[in-house]
């Protein structure tokens, strides 16, 4: 099928939810996709955040391939070793003592509630079912998670939203504290709001929701779907914090592009979880944590991470002078690790358009936010090819901004 067939056949049997550019993408390699008519774009969208190794690595597709001979799925009924071995690399290096595996970040999230709802019914009393989460969030489309998610443009048309979630005000604790009750089993945030526009909690905002939850006896919930496992430079981003979560949802890079999500979550948290609780056909089948293995060990490395760290002071740098080359148009630069955005002082979608058309593909969050997320081998070069050719969109939409 040609470009024009495959755009036109997908409008007449693809349920409308995407707005797309018109273009097919056909292959991968590294940083970079390319079209069907051979177009190379680079790429600092990494599937919102997947592609940790960028596409088509060389050890990814091994692991794939030698688990593909062997076994691709048996269900959860039945033990394998590679969703223990991704278990075990979770376990070591998080605070978690145990892990429930699922398809993706919406799931882990419905899972996260749930566990946290039964805990609470436990040592709490069947009362107690309230769980406090942030105005400008985002976990997920799936009813629970849009009920957690904070932003009202998500609900509409939805309604009525579950009951039981509350809004507080990011970084302020103060909000939380006047909506704790005796209700209260939970608090769940995201280290890094990042679908609002790139805005990092504070350090003493998150501690201080620590200090919170255990005075209060409830359960701290953190949302790494889209800053875990090395966007931010560390593992997870709860290390640059100090602070530890009981119950942990993280999804995105986990498998490099396969579904994959997982929940993690200490003893206490998990103590009243039984058999038929919960469950997943699919989750941590066989094909996805051999992959997973390969993936988490890479990003384990400690040279793997400092690079993160290396090419985030670069690609901040870079976006701090563009900044101040453009201070009418870009009114804040802002991010940790490589989950990176610009906030602009219009609508970014001209200047996203002008990129694409140039070669680039970045994203946009919240109302005038440019998000930056490349996958995590990104080199120097490619973050100076990332820059020059946003000069030049951010040039060609300059009298659109006038």
């Amino acid at each position: 099928m040609k470009t024009d067939e495959i755009i036109q056949t997908e409008k007449n049997v693809v349920l409308g939810t995407y707005s797309r550019p018109p273009f097919v993408l056909t292959h991968g390699k590294g940083v970079y996709l390319f079209d069907e008519n051979g177009k190379k774009y680079l790429d600092f969208i990494a599937g919102i955040a997947v592609n940790a190794l960028g596409h088509a690595d060389e050890g990814a597709l091994k692991a794939l391939k030698e688990q593909a001979d062997k076994l691709w799925h048996c269900s959860n009924l039945y033990y394998t070793e590679p969703q223990v071995k991704v278990a075990r690399l979770l376990t070591d290096n998080t605070f978690a003592d145990k892990v429930f595996f699922c398809n993706s970040g919406a799931e882990a999230i419905e899972g996260a509630i749930k566990i946290a709802r039964k805990w609470a019914k436990t040592n709490k009393g069947e009362q107690t079912f309230e769980i406090i989460a942030f105005r400008n969030s985002f976990h997920g489309r799936t009813m629970g998670a849009i009920s957690a998610t904070g932003q009202p443009k998500f609900w509409q048309g939805f309604e009525p939203m579950l009951d039981g979630f509350l809004f507080a005000t990011f970084n302020d604790l103060d909000s939380v504290r006047e909506l704790v009750t005796p209700g209260t089993c939970a608090v769940l945030v995201e280290p890094i709001q990042g679908e609002s526009g790139i805005y990092p909690a504070e350090k003493e905002f998150l501690q201080g929701l620590r200090q919170l939850c255990d005075a209060n006896n409830c359960l701290l919930i953190f949302d790494e779907i889209q800053c875990g496992l090395g966007r931010t430079g560390t593992f997870s981003a709860y290390e640059q914090y100090d602070v530890q979560p009981d119950i942990m949802a993280v999804a995105k890079p986990i498998a490099n592009g396969l579904p994959m999500g997982a929940i993690l979550m200490t003893d206490e948290a998990a103590a009243p979880i039984g058999v038929g609780n919960h469950g997943s056909t699919f989750g941590g089948g066989p094909l996805v944590t051999a992959v997973a293995d390969y993936v988490l060990r890479q990003i384990l490395a400690p040279q793997f991470l400092s690079h993160v760290r290396r090419m985030s002071d670069y690609l901040l740098q870079k976006l701090e002078v563009l900044r101040s080359e453009y201070a009418d148009r870009i009114l804040a630069v802002r991010g940790t690790g490589l989950m990176c955005g610009i906030e602009l002082a219009a609508d970014p979608k001209a200047v996203i358009d002008a990129c694409v058309k140039n070669g680039l593909l970045v994203c946009k969050a919240g109302n005038n936010t440019l998000r930056f997320l490349p996958p995590l081998i990104v080199e120097t070069e490619h973050i100076d090819e990332a820059i020059d050719i946003l000069q030049r969109a951010l040039e060609e939409t300059a009298e659109a901004n006038e």
